[in-house]
This record gives structure tokens, sequence and C-alpha cells, in this order.
């Protein structure tokens, strides 16, 4: 054991430094003729005797095919670890035994040879150039290309992505594994999926999103198995997305699950066990009486200094006799938290913590896979299953998470013409999500709002205070929840018909998925105690149970013929023409009831009470169209694809139901032109792409463009009754159409240095019209409000980059296969058309560039009252409850030099001192991967992060603590930190609560720089040799470590570190009104920060294959 440690920290140490050099050349590395890989081990000294007896010297030299020597390259006996690399020179001479009957000769960038031994013992050997990176297929829409081929902005990566990582889900492996696929995880719940966004904003009318297929059918990646996935490709542009219509307008993901190894029978087991944790706690001031003093400052201070507080927010008392008698007791070392008045009202003098009493130190996580595969030629089959489990984040009601998945996957050649497969997949998951039936929403709000340090959770009695019932209190009640409950079986049947010796196909599948989500919500009054002996209800108006289930059939059908086919050997042509129909039908219901018999109540038959409300949602959609997809190449050096669908969605008004989508692309290999006379051992192949097409929006709601009724109950009642009534539906424009999105797109791939080194970029420019939108402002009389239309225009511009570099050298004597992959991305999204006569900067305007926070600029603090007087007047920047300005307040610069700060008309052409202060999108988005291998060691480690991006925290952010409301937490961070006489160089202004001048005015000063770097994953393992496991039977054995989010930078943290970098948009989007999903500048909810932290985990995994 002490062996491998030390091999594995050599190991390690020599990726790094390796990686951090030049990329020195591999001739330098090598210094002896030939080196030994590994020497054979014997039992005994008389056995390596008997087999020394037995053993032959083999030696010859390794050329490529300009008869260069090779150095470095593998030679080993074939099926055993015995072998040698080739010297300077690329000789190479060792002992094997005189049984072996074949040696297999290897290195980078060459193709594998196995030569035959016979009695010719100084052998000459000649490797080919391994043209697998040119040969390489890439899943594509309705088929497979070489990607010499492509024409179009594709990315794809394998399953490595997933291997070895226990993550709850697809989605959180995913993040940024690819340039310009942009995800934001809203929180760190486990069942948590995202919206998945390529290259930018695309719609600030109907919205839209990537389309996301799963084995060629739209599903959730949060509930696939990430065991299962072969590949992931991004379909970026048009042209490559043209053939899925109207919904692969913004991209296109296509999932592939793994196909049996051919020839091959195999059971594989995987399993892994993780300790988690918070990435960010917030730390907050636990110390009751530094709580209660900065409290009082902060109230007394926005009141003018004229005014008391009575109470901390609704759930404990204040005075200053209190405050006082708290510094005494504090000073006495008095540690009784509570006492009793004269009254029988409990007192408190705490101390708490709430956070701790919220969160396990550690919480556990299991993930454990079994699949078997196997193929004879003609029938194959591919079974897994998986379990996840989650322990769940909180002390008590916690939030237990459990997935369960089954694929079965088959094939049968019935003919050697005919090909039937099936693709059965199915998944349940199981979350329970504590809630609060106090005010506030969440959990993480209501500790913001009544989670006093000074009061206890628990009063002497064991009853819950009254802060605590509004936070900690009702979880460690146990009773209120959210129990989920989402199931999903989809199926696939397939047929692949084959003709023309295999030239043309004939290909159709059919679908179906049922997906159930239901849940139950409970809620019932939580107990507490303010006075002895005496019990209370909080929000007793909750005594009720609501059950909602909702339910989703798709069925998609396909059909489609291909014909390939090179001519004079120099032409090379394949089209395609197909069929796609697609529906979906979704019903909802929901019963909510009232009178609990039970507070454990979990059906609702158990209630009894009166108040019944009911409601139901439905909606179904179809879409059809025809499809095709021509690609033409001349002596593999011209390429070109035309593109075409038309589609038709029941979405769209029935005049405008049908359209067609055109793209076109063409590429051109540079490096297989005749004039071309670079050395291909530099530059192994070169092509420029270029790609234009247009797109329509299909990803709207179904009745986006009918006019709708709502049915309501009235509150007045009339003749004993309330009756229903509805009112008038939003007035629609004539000339209703799609949005439409037209991409262009130019691009660059090159593979140099034998195919070791690769690049890939692509610059494009993605213009969406007539986006529906606000329309005009029309005149009162008009008695509606203005219908909305196709009004605004957007243009989308970036960039993306990637660089990958996979090459071998030699250390202690031993071959060290090393890999870095590096990715860089951008965009920029601008409005050009938008119905905004005003220019007014709270709505889209023309030329606004999304994303963008307009502020003001801050010139520092006040020192005194001259500083205060000389300055130009600010009293729209409200720092206190008359509007007085005082020393320590911000104080903000006069742009405009009118002697008066304001916002002048808050429009674009009379802002008043306000400028662009900053972009809250992402820029320089950015990852780098780094993984080897050596003697049976493995290492991987992988970084995103953000170049450049801000954040101005919302009102209710926990980042402003007190200054917020006086009753919040406050942040450690803020002690010492905040203006006074005696400290006029801080950071934050003057203490004062309810502070407008600061969470509701955005300026330069306090806008945030969250740009970060982050440690995704890091893991290391081994693979024990074969000649150990070969005789269990055991084809493959792996132990590893992974580890997930263990380390972040961010120019934030020079601040604060209560909130994760990348988890700092919005409330939870479960239980409070936060929604992100059109993006960073959606509604945040309850406050940045108010939401389930991101988790760190480590886990130790083993990998068995037989």
């Amino acid at each position: 054991m002490k062996i491998l440690v030390k091999e594995l920290l050599l190991f390690s140490c020599c990726l790094v430094l390796y990686s951090l050099s030049s990329f020195g050349r591999l001739r330098a590395a090598v210094s002896q003729p030939e080196t030994e890989l590994y020497t054979m081990h014997y039992n005994s000294s008389n056995e390596m005797k008997e087999n020394q007896q037995d053993l032959q010297e083999i030696k010859g030299i390794v050329l490529d095919h300009n008869n260069e020597p090779i150095i470095g390259a593998s030679v080993s006996v074939k099926g055993t670890a015995h072998g040698v690399l080739t010297g300077v020179d690329g000789t190479f001479s060792f002992q094997i035994p005189r049984s072996s009957e074949f040696i297999v000769v290897s290195f980078i960038g060459y193709k594998q040879k196995e030569i035959k031994l016979t009695n010719e013992t100084n052998l000459k050997i000649i490797l080919e150039d391994d043209s697998k990176v040119l040969d390489d297929v890439v899943i594509v829409g309705y088929g497979v290309q070489k990607k010499i081929n492509l024409t179009g902005a594709v990315e794809q990566i394998s399953n490595e992505v997933f291997e070895n990582r226990s993550v709850s889900n697809v989605t959180q492996a995913l993040q940024g594994t690819i340039p310009n696929l942009n995800i934001q995880l809203t929180d760190g719940k486990p069942g948590r999926s995202a919206n998945y966004n390529v290259r930018g904003t695309t719609s600030i009318g109907q919205g839209g999103n990537a389309l996301v297929l799963i084995d060629g059918v739209e599903g959730d990646p949060a509930m696939l198995n990430p065991n299962d996935i072969a590949s992931v490709t991004v379909l970026k542009d048009a042209a490559s997305a043209a053939i899925y219509g109207s919904r692969g307008t913004f991209g296109v993901i296509l999932i592939t699950t793994k196909e049996p190894s051919k020839d091959k029978t195999s059971i594989t087991y995987s399993g892994s066990f993780s300790v988690q944790k918070p990435i960010a706690v917030p730390d907050f001031v636990t110390d009751g009486y530094e709580y209660a003093s900065h409290f009082y400052e902060a109230y007394h201070a926005w009141n003018n200094y004229s005014a008391d507080p009575k109470n901390i927010n609704k759930t404990q008392d204040f005075s200053l006799g209190w405050l006082e008698e708290f510094k005494k007791r504090k000073e006495q070392g008095i540690t009784d938290e509570v006492t009793v008045d004269a009254n029988g009202k409990y007192v408190y003098y705490g101390n708490e913590d709430y956070y701790k009493a919220l969160y396990k130190k550690n919480t556990y996580a299991q993930d454990h896979n079994l699949s078997i595969s196997g193929n004879n030629g003609k029938l194959n089959y591919y079974l897994s299953g998986r379990f996840y489990g989650y322990d769940g984040l909180f002390k008590y009601n916690t939030d237990d998470y459990k997935m369960m998945n089954i694929r079965a996957k088959g094939s049968i050649q019935v003919y050697s013409w005919l090909k039937v497969e099936n693709n059965m997949d199915f998944s349940n998951m199981d979350y329970h999500n504590p809630i609060n039936v106090g005010e506030g929403g969440s959990i993480w709000r209501n500790i913001s709002d009544e989670g006093h340090p000074t009061s206890p959770i628990f009063n002497p009695d064991g009853s819950l205070t009254f802060s605590a019932a509004y936070s900690i209190g009702d979880f460690i009640y146990g009773k209120n929840g959210i129990d989920t409950n989402n199931r999903i079986l989809k199926n696939t049947t397939s047929f692949t018909a084959s003709f023309l010796d295999n030239k043309a196909h004939l290909k159709g599948d059919f679908t179906f998925r049922n997906t159930d989500n239901e849940q139950t919500q409970r809620r019932v009054p939580v107990p507490y105690s303010t006075y002895e002996g005496e019990t209370r209800l909080l929000s007793s108006q909750y005594n009720d149970l609501k059950e909602t289930s909702m339910r989703t059939d798709y069925l998609a059908t396909n059909i489609y013929t291909d014909y390939e086919n090179t001519f004079n050997d120099r032409h090379y042509f394949k089209g395609m023409i197909g069929y796609n129909y697609e529906q979906s039908e979704y019903k909802s219901t929901s019963v909510q009831r009232n009178g609990l018999l039970l507070s454990d109540s979990k059906n609702i038959n158990l209630a009894l009470g009166d108040a019944i409300t009911t409601s139901g949602g439905y909606n179904k959609w179809r879409v059809a169209g025809g499809f095709f997809r021509l690609n033409y190449a001349f002596d593999n050096r011209y390429l070109l694809e035309v593109n075409g669908r038309y589609d038709g969605s029941s979405k769209f008004p029935n005049d405008e139901q049908w359209s067609f989508f055109p793209s076109v692309s063409g590429g051109w290999r540079i490096s297989e032109e005749p004039f071309w006379k670079v050395n291909k051992d530099i530059f192994s192949d070169i092509k420029i792409r270029a790609s234009y097409g247009s797109l329509g929006n299909g990803n709207v709601s179904p009745y986006s463009f009918l006019e709708l009724l709502k049915i309501q109950t009235s509150t007045r009642v009339l003749n004993g009754l309330k009756n229903k009534y509805t009112s008038a539906p939003d007035v629609l424009p004539d000339g209703l159409t799609w949005e439409t999105t037209t991409t262009s797109d130019i691009g660059l791939d090159m593979n140099l240095i034998k195919n070791k080194l690769s690049f890939s970029g692509d610059y494009y420019i993605r213009k969406t019209k007539d986006m529906y939108t606000v329309g005009q402002t029309l005149p009162d009389v008009f008695g509606a409000t203005s219908p909305k239309g196709n009004y605004a225009d957007l243009t989308t511009k970036g960039w993306e980059l990637s660089l990958t570099w996979k090459d071998q050298f030699s250390f202690g004597n031993k071959p060290f296969n090393y890999n870095i992959r590096a990715t860089l991305a951008d965009y920029i999204s601008t409005i050009d058309r938008y119905n905004n006569t005003t220019g007014d900067l709270n709505d889209y305007y023309a030329g606004k560039r999304v994303g963008e926070i307009w502020g003001y600029v801050t010139e520092g603090l006040f020192a005194d009252q001259a500083d205060i007087d000389s300055h130009a007047k600010q009293t729209l920047i409200q720092s206190s409850s008359k509007n007085i300005t005082y020393p320590g307040d911000v104080k903000i610069k006069d742009l405009n030099g009118d002697n008066v700060i304001d916002y002048g008309n808050n429009t674009i052409d009379d802002h008043g001192d306000k400028k662009v202060i900053g972009n809250m999108l992402p820029r320089y988005t950015y990852s780098f991967n780094l993984g080897g291998d050596w003697n049976n060691f493995f290492l991987s480690v992988f970084f995103q992060g953000v170049g450049k991006q801000d954040w101005y925290p919302s009102s209710e952010s926990i980042f402003w603590g007190q200054y917020n409301r006086p009753y919040n937490n406050l942040p450690k961070w803020h002690l010492n930190n905040y203006w006074t006489e005696d400290n006029k160089d801080a950071y934050l202004p003057r203490y004062a609560g309810y502070n407008n001048s600061l969470k509701a005015t955005p300026q330069t000063r306090y806008l945030q720089n969250v740009a970060y770097i982050r440690l995704k994953n890091l893991q290391f393992g081994y693979n024990i040799p074969q000649q150990i496991i070969s005789k269990a039977k055991i084809q493959n054995l792996r132990v590893y470590f992974s580890a997930e989010n263990i380390w972040a930078w961010s120019p934030l943290y020079k601040h604060t570190k209560d909130l994760d970098v990348s988890n700092i948009y919005g409330s939870d989007p479960d239980l409070t009104d936060a929604n992100m999903s059109s993006g960073l500048n959606g509604n945040r909810g309850s406050g940045d920060g108010n939401s389930y932290p991101l988790m760190k985990s480590f886990s130790l995994g083993l990998s068995v294959t037989f």
C-alpha cells in the first residue's frame, strides 16, 4: 500500500509539473536506446531460473511512413504488461517467453499494430498514421457524419465526462464542459435541472431554450442515468439544427445512450459513497448582544436617531432596558438564555446559531449501478439499473432524495437487411421538500426575518419559541412539506432496412413517453409558547392537504431514408429525406381541502373541512414536418451540405402554422489541396467552415396566440352564492407570425502535430426577428392593455474556441499518457427594435445590451457635514426615514453637473446621473481539463469559470444584512467594516437599516465582480493489473476517489464568502415566485442567496467488470 501511495504522489506531481511547462519534444525526454516498461514477476528464485531458460530476445526498430524513428513507442507482449519503450533511434530489445505469439506496438498518433512472431528476431516495424481523428463519427440529427465532413458548428463529448463522478443528475456534470453551452443552476437541490442555453440570449419575447433529445426523443436530463450516456452532442448553428425545424431554433442537445460492445458479454457494477456539505454557509453573528446592539443602531439611525424599536420584527420584544440588561449579563458571564417576567412571559438573552441548527455538518449519498450487455452479431442487449440516494441536508424534516433508473435496450438482426431495435427507459424520483407555514416562503428567508440569535430555539419546557416557530422550529416540528414523485416511462421501437449493398437505408421509429408528476403538500399550524404553560399556534389558518397530479402523454414517430455513395473515388454523396410527427397532451388536477383530522395525515380523505379548492390545467400541441439533408464532397476537399424542413405547428394561428426553414453550409479542407506543401506531420488537417440558416421559434406556449377567457369566482355573495364570471380576453393584433432566427457562422478546425493538437473555433451572428413582445402604447380610451405582437428584434454575436492536446512521454521507464483540453467562449446580445417610445430604462429599448445594469457612480462616503453641504443635493438617495443625509452616507457623483443627484426622467435620453455601470450576463466562460494515466494510475482535474460578470445584490439579499432590514441577520464581515468617525476608510457606509441608498440604488462602489474559477472535479484512481484480476475472471477493476466543487476563487470573496459565487441569483423557485427561466434578469423572488446551497462532495468508488 505504501508503494502505491508513493507512486500515486509521484504520478500526480509529474502530471502537474509537466502540464505547466511548455510542450517539450519527446526526443529530449528519452535518453536510452531502450527502456524496460514492466518486469515479469515470479513466485520464487527457482521459478525465475526455469523461466529464464524459456526466454528469447526480440529486438528491432519502429519507424513511421517516412522511415523516421518513432521515439517512445510501446512494444509489449500481447495480453501482458511485459514490454519496453523504443529509444531515441527507434530501436528496442527485450526478453520474452518463447511461447509468445504476438507483440503489440503502439504510439499516440499512429495505428496500433500486432506482429505475429516467427523465427525472425530482428524486426523492422512501420506504423501507419492514425487517421482515427479524421474518421471519427459525430452524432448529428437523424444520423451520423464523419468529423472531417462536418460543415456546421457541432461539438461532441464522450462518456468520460461522467465517469467516476457521483452526481445526482446529468446537468451538474455537464456544466462547463462544452463552450457556449450555458447552464445556470439556480441552486444545489439534488434533483434540480436547468435550462440549456446554447450561444446566449434567445428571445425576449417567447423565450426559448435548446432542444434536449435523449436517443432522439425529447427528455429531461435530470431524470437520466449519467452512467447510461455514451455521448453528448451540441448542434449550435442553424445549419446543424435545421433538420429539427422550429424546435431546434436555439440549438439542439443530442444525448445518446450506450450500445453493447461487439462480440462481448459483460457485467459491470459501479458504486460510490459520498460525503457532502454546503460550499457556502452564511457566517452570521451569533452573539446575541452584538446582534441586538447593531439592530438598535440600524433602526435608530434610519429613524434619524429619534425613535427606538419596540420589537425585533414580530417575534421578540425589545427595549433599551432589555438591551442594557443583556449587556450586563454578558459582562457578568451569565449563560442562562431564558428568564420569565412577572406576567409569566419568556424573556430571551440568546446566542443562537440558526444555520448550525438547520444544516447537518455532513450528509451522505450513495450511487449504485449495474449493467449487463452482450452482442453476438445478430442479437445484442444492454440492461442497466441505478439507485441514487441522498440523505438530505437538513437536520430536521430533512429533504430525502431517491432516484431509480432502469433501461432495457436491445436489437435483433432479423434478416441480413433488416434490424429491429427497442429501447425502454423508466425513471422514478422521490423528493421531500420541507416548508414553512410562516410568511416568507422559504426557510432561508424566514431565518433572515425571524431567526434572531437573541432568541433561542427552545423554551425551558421544551416548547418552541416564537422565532423558532417561524423558522427552524417548523422543521423540528416536522409536519409541513411537499412530497414529490416523478415517473417517466419511455419506449422507442425502431427498424433499419438496408439495401443496395448497405448504401441505402430505410429507418423508422415510434415512441411513447408517459410522464407523471405527483405532489402532496401538507400544512398544519406550528405550536409555540411565549408564556409559561401557554401554547399558541403559528399560521392557524393553515390546516390543509393539497394533492396535485400532472400527466403528460407524448407520442412521436419518424420515418426517413438515406443513400450514401462515392462515385469515381472523388465524388461523395449522401442524401436523406424523412417525415416527423409529434404530439403532446398535458393534464393536471389539483385538490386542496382543510380540516385535517391528524397533523400527520397524508391522504385528502382525512381532511374533512368545508374549504375545498379544485383547479386543473390542460394543453395539447402537435408538430409535423418533412425534412431533408444533402451532403456532397469533392475529393475530400470541398464540402457542401443543404438542410431544410417544412414545419407545421398547432401552436400558431391557422394561417401561420406552416413554414419552410432552410440552411446551407460548406467547408474547404485546405490541407487536401495540391498546392498545400506543408508537412502533414505538422498540419495534419485544416478545414474552414461557413454556414447560414433560418429557423422559426416553436418554443412557445400552445395557446399564446389565442384569445383566452378566464373564469373566476366572485368575492361577492349574490342570492346566497358566489357566482362565476369571465373577464374579457386580452386583445390580439392581426398578422401574428413566427419569431424567426437567422444564424451566420464561420469556423476553423485544425489537427496538428500528427493529430496530437486539435483546435476548433467559431464566430457567429444570430438575429432573432419579430419577437412576440409588448405593442405600441395606446390611448386610455382603448379600454384594454396594448396587445402583444411581433414588435422586437435582437442580435447576438459571439465566438467559441476549444483546444486539445494528447501525447505520451516516458516517466520512470514507463509510458505516461496525458491530455489537456481548454475552452473559451463569449457572446453579447443587443436589442435592435422594441416598442419603447419613451426610452424607459426599466424596460428594453433599441440599442440596449441585454443584461446591462444602470446605476450611479459612487465617489466615496461623505466625510463630514461640510462635505455634504458642498456636494450636489441627493435627497432621492434615501438613507434615513426623513431623507436627511448624514456623514458616512454614500456620495454619488453628479455626472450631468446640475447640482442634483437624480435619474432625470429615467429614460435613455434623460437619465440624470445614471449610466451603465456593469452587465449581469457572464462573459468569457472557460474550462480547463487535465488528465493522465501512468502505470495503471489515472488522474483528472477539471476547472471551469467565468472571466467577467457583474452582480448587484437584490434588495432582500443576505449580502446587505441589517442594511436591508434592521432585524435581519448580521454578517460577520460587516463588523468593523462600516463607516464611523474612527473608521472613515471602511467599505460600508454609516450603519442604518432600510437603507435604500444601498439596496435599491445600484452604484459602482457596491457592484460586485463575480467572475470566478472553480475546481469542478478532481479524481484519481488505480486500475488493478490484468495479471492479478484475470484469475478471478474479472475484465476490469478500478478503485477511485472523486471530488466535486472542492475549491473556488472570486473577487467577491474579498468581501464575503456567505454566498457561493455561482448561486447568487434568486431564491428557491419551488417555494417562492422566483423565476430565472428567462435569464439572469428574471424575477429574483425573495432575495438573492435565499436558496438551497450548492454542495461539495468527496466520493470513494469502485467499478468492476466481469
